[in-house]
């Protein structure tokens, strides 16, 4: 099983969306968390060594992460998607850019 951690700012539009999406993706499972401190679910030590993977929606919460979290970073692949907060939870467009961006790194 390989676990994937979708982190956005507040864990509110986007990362929610893709640990949705992805949640009955054979061979994984999910869960998502914000870097912000207001996050409605923030990112943890334990959240961070749980991932195997780790996607990031912008190249500042990438920056965010490694700053807080280096140590449980060490052994991590961190990808950021380039996903701009524009979309609304489960908008149709926000689940396409989340499919052409994550499925490559996936088990098929």
């Amino acid at each position: 099983m390989l676990n994937v951690l979708f982190i956005c700012s507040q864990n509110r539009l986007r990362s929610p969306t893709a640990e949705q999406h992805f949640a009955d993706w054979p061979g994984v499972e999910t869960a998502s968390a914000g870097i912000s401190n207001d996050a409605y679910v923030p990112v943890s030590p334990e959240l961070l060594l749980w991932a195997d993977l780790v996607f990031v929606m912008e190249p500042i919460h990438r920056n965010k992460l490694v700053a807080r979290f280096g140590s449980e970073l060490a052994d991590k692949r961190v990808v950021c998607l380039d996903i701009p907060d524009v979309y609304q939870y489960m908008e149709p467009a926000l689940i396409k850019v989340l499919e052409a961006r994550v499925r490559r790194y996936l088990p098929s």
